[in-house]
């Protein structure tokens, strides 16, 4: 299994230590593949899918999660649903900060935002499974540089809204979620 980053407009160092604070919840190596976005492209679809295509080539059995982050959600859920109709093979797809994105497919779809008032009107264009927000809020950036310093609650919108909350950190939700699909 891959894991797929797709950031957003912003200095390659923040995504640097988005995987840093990611991985530090757990030793265990994931194959990530970082889509090298510069400016705009993080917006194209068309470019992201060319990436996958360029690093998974034929490997369209080998299933893969998508993390993406604040523009480049954009671009990488239309680039999932170009790579589903290819034949890939689409895990989850997990959407940080894509406020006014909606979300719709049909393989699991994750959203995390960084305060209740973008998780709660994100959800209006598609909630997705299991969710996490912020609490306390943070800015925009913090949710990518520092996820292991973020913390929230799990939200499972499939349950009643005060039955199904996990307080942990967003590093902790992101380590749940690929580690739930890597052992289906």
């Amino acid at each position: 299994m891959s894991v797929i980053i797709c950031p957003g407009i912003h200095e390659p160092a923040l995504t640097e230590s988005f995987i840093s604070g990611w991985s530090s919840v757990d030793e265990k190596t994931v194959d990530i593949l970082v889509f090298p976005a510069e400016g705009l492209l993080a917006l194209s679809s068309l470019h992201i899918f060319q990436f996958l295509r360029d690093r998974l080539g034929n490997h369209l059995e080998t299933p893969i999660i998508i993390i993406s982050f604040s523009a480049g959600v954009v671009g990488a859920i239309t680039a999932a649903w170009q790579w589903q109709l290819l034949g890939g093979q689409i895990k989850a797809f997990i959407a940080i900060d894509g406020w006014g994105v909606p979300l719709l497919g049909n393989f699991p779809i994750h959203r995390m935002s960084h305060d209740y008032f973008t998780h709660w009107s994100s959800g209006l264009l598609g909630k997705g499974d299991n969710n996490f927000y912020a609490e306390p809020s943070v800015d925009h950036l913090t949710m990518w540089r520092s996820p292991q310093t973020v913390q929230g609650w799990w939200v499972d919108p499939s349950v009643e809204a005060s039955s199904k909350q996990v307080r942990l950190t967003a590093a902790e939700f992101l380590h749940s979620l690929v580690k739930r699909y890597e052992e289906k």
